[in-house]
């Protein structure tokens, strides 16, 4: 089968291993963006890198607009998701009408359409409404480095993130916050549990209050995403089976919906704790500062982006109603910064960090054709 330049630049970047440092298997995304950056500075186009980290640069390619004070920004993220249980992650694949490969769907190919778009507007000769930005950024897999680093000082009118989102329009999306908590017991021989604290027995009951507050929320409902969350995703407690355990250490992952703020949240549970301490004072529980806060993403429906990108999926024969995704992503530190910002993307996100992760070429192509269209129409 002939590859087409999109397809062909899609596999290029699946080769490349960009797997976030973080992970095993993982390197800078050097590599990566020394192949983006060539690519621009190729078709002529004005390019330039954001140092984020040693070996870690976003690099943004810029072709001017008739009104130069007005930007519109596209950018995906060039780092994947590890690769254990991939066969083959960097050798990417096509058959049955899907390209699999590492990244494919998360979110090389939001990046090569963006690339791809971005050249062909400027091969065409037209000069589009506002200035247009394409950037691949790095580290959004772990810590969201790369766009905090690129919304600095940064006054952009609107915002494409790709991400898959089946070419639907997202407008909001769920924030995050995540912690760990500890429960200090104390250690005695199983013989005579009575001499001690049972760390895990009490981190249960501990549980149970979260379960309580849990059941408080999920009655609140956003129309785009629906109900907060709260997941225990890691437990860990105790050092033999014949002591009572001293610690027990948990980590959780609580989903919050657009109009919740994570410090708030993160308040609200270390009050939970001390009402927790105050009844049970014979134990200590500790709430690190938290690993990750995201907020949640709700961009107005009126804002001039939506409209746009509504239009231009209407007339593409696309679903132009907008929707909402329950994974956080890079485009909320944009709205962060009161950029309006919205999240379209080929693929699934059911696809993305799996072991067979791909994306569906015709909407690759797609992708294109719409990057292209807001490209050219926004204003």
């Amino acid at each position: 089968m002939k590859k087409t330049d999109l397809q062909r630049t899609l596999f290029d970047l699946v080769s490349i291993n960009s797997v976030n440092p973080a992970y095993a298997s993982g390197q800078p995304e050097e590599q990566i963006q020394q192949y983006v950056r060539t690519f621009f500075e190729e078709q002529g186009f004005e390019t330039f890198a954001q140092h984020v980290m040693p070996r870690r640069e976003n690099v943004i390619a810029r072709l001017p607009g008739r009104d130069r004070s007005r930007l519109i920004l596209f950018e995906a993220h060039c780092d994947t998701a590890g690769i254990e249980g991939v066969e083959a992650p960097f050798s990417p694949t096509i058959r049955d009408g899907r390209m699999y490969g590492r990244g494919t769907c998360d979110t090389k190919a939001c990046l090569a359409a963006m690339m791809r778009a971005l050249a062909d507007l400027k091969r065409s000769g037209r000069t589009p409404n506002c200035d247009v930005w394409v950037v691949s950024a790095v580290d959004e897999e772990h810590a969201c480095q790369g766009v905090l680093r690129l919304r600095e000082n940064l006054q952009a009118h609107a915002a494409v993130v790709g991400e898959p989102t089946q070419m639907r329009m997202a407008v909001a999306s769920k924030g995050c916050l995540r912690a760990r908590i500890t429960v200090l017991g104390r250690a005695a021989h199983s013989g005579k549990p009575e001499l001690g604290v049972n760390a895990i027995t009490q981190m249960i009951h501990l549980l149970n209050e979260f379960e309580k507050k849990s059941k408080q929320f999920a009655s609140r409902k956003h129309w785009l995403v629906g109900s907060p969350t709260f997941t225990v995703g890691l437990i860990e407690g105790g050092t033999q089976v014949n002591v009572v355990p001293a610690t027990c250490t948990i980590v959780f992952d609580r989903r919050l919906i657009p109009g919740e703020d994570p410090d708030v949240v993160a308040a609200e549970y270390h009050e939970l704790l001390e009402r927790f301490q105050t009844a049970n004072p014979q134990l200590k529980a500790e709430m690190e500062e938290p690993m990750l806060k995201d907020w949640p993403l709700e961009t107005s429906l009126s804002s001039s982006i939506v409209r746009c990108v509504g239009e231009i999926l209407q007339t593409s024969g696309l679903n132009p109603e907008p929707c909402g995704v329950s994974f956080g992503s890079d485009a909320s530190k944009l709205a962060q910064v009161d950029i309006p910002t919205i999240i379209l993307g080929p693929g699934s996100i059911d696809k993305a960090h799996g072991a067979d992760e791909y994306v569906e070429l015709d909407q690759l192509e797609r992708a294109f054709e719409v990057y292209r269209k807001i490209m050219t129409e926004f204003e």
